[in-house]
Order: C-alpha cells, then structure tokens, then sequence
C-alpha cells in the first residue's frame, strides 16, 4: 500500500473554529443561539486545543534526555497502566484505555515520566490504536536505541460502544515487539508476566 504524505494545511482561525461548532449544533437540529449553548463553541474550540495537543509536541524530545550512571543495569524496563486518552481519527470519538511498555536499556535509561509523555504526545491526536501502538514503539527505539522495545495497548473505542454496532465492554489489543522481545520467547514471556500479574 502507498503511504500518503499528509499535505500542510492553513489552520483556522479560533473564531472560524467556533463557526464550524455553532454549524455542527444547528446540524444536531438545536439553536445554537438557545442560552444554554451560546458558549458552547467557545468551550468546544478549547477543549480541541487540550484533546489535540500532541500535533504541537515533538514526541522524540521527551527522550533526548537520558541517565547514563546506572551502575551497569541492563534489565527490562517495565511501566504498566499508562492512562490512555485519545480520539478515532473516523468517528471523533474517545479512545480510553492502558498502555505497558517494556525496554532493555544498552548504556543508558530515561525519566519514567518521558515514556508517558510520549504516549500523551501521540494519543492527543486523531488516531487508530495499530498506529499509536507503532508510533509510540518505533519512537522508543529510534532515540534510545534499546535491545528491545514492547508495546501492548488495550483500549475501548466509544466509536463501537456508543454508535454503530453499540457493544459495550469491547476491549481491543494491540502490540509491538521490537528486538529482543520479538526474537526472544523468554523476553516476551517475562515481558508479558510482569504486565499482567
């Protein structure tokens, strides 16, 4: 499959944003100039600033910074139950779930912290949870260079529990395993063990 470049757009004004919110309600059949929604567009338009934050991060900044005085540990790395919070790019909808990641460091280890920011950093954009999952692996493995990354997602998409096929309690999984986690069975085992014990 060709990978489509994404083309540089001209980002809207805040006040063309609001338009597009007070567009969108009087779609839903609403007056948009009821009291109750009169801020609405205003509050909607800030919210999208939070939601979609990660489009103005470099995710590989977070982990420039590394520890080299580890005393020589080069065992696995594991963070478990990162808060997940995104949106499907085809629907708006909120993705929410956990994420684990696991690396084995060669010479150096980063601030616990910066793993969750690089989630945050991809999660706060319109996403697939197969993308996010590759994107938050293959960041790891670029700036830090680890014998190993893994990655395990598991989320709940609202686009299937609150539109569409409306199934409750769905969870969807998602890894990536990268260097010694993918060749190694013992590696992954381990891996694997430590998140879900």
């Amino acid at each position: 499959m060709k990978k489509v470049k994404t083309a540089k757009i001209k980002r809207p004004t805040k006040a063309e944003a609001e338009a597009a919110v007070r567009t969108l309600l009087a779609y839903t059949g609403d007056n948009p100039e009821r009291e109750g929604l009169l801020g609405t567009p205003d509050r909607v338009v800030r919210s999208y600033d939070e939601f979609f934050a990660g489009y103005k991060v470099d995710p590989e900044q977070y982990l420039r910074r590394t520890f080299e005085e580890v005393e020589g540990y080069d065992e696995m790395i594991v963070l478990t139950n990162i808060t997940l919070e995104s949106y499907c790019e085809h629907h708006m909808v909120p993705i929410l779930g956990r994420v684990h990641i696991g690396y084995i460091p060669r010479n150096r280890v980063v601030g616990i912290s910066k793993l969750a920011r690089v989630v945050d950093a991809y999660a706060k954009r319109l996403q697939i949870q197969e993308t996010l999952t590759a994107q938050i692996a293959t960041t790891i493995e670029k700036v830090l260079q680890p014998k190993g990354v893994a990655i395990i997602i598991e989320a709940q998409h609202q686009c299937m529990s609150t539109r569409g096929v409306h199934k409750k309690d769905v969870l969807m999984k998602t890894s990536r395993m990268i260097g010694l986690f993918r060749s190694d069975p013992r590696t992954r085992k381990e891996f694997l063990d430590l998140v879900y014990s």
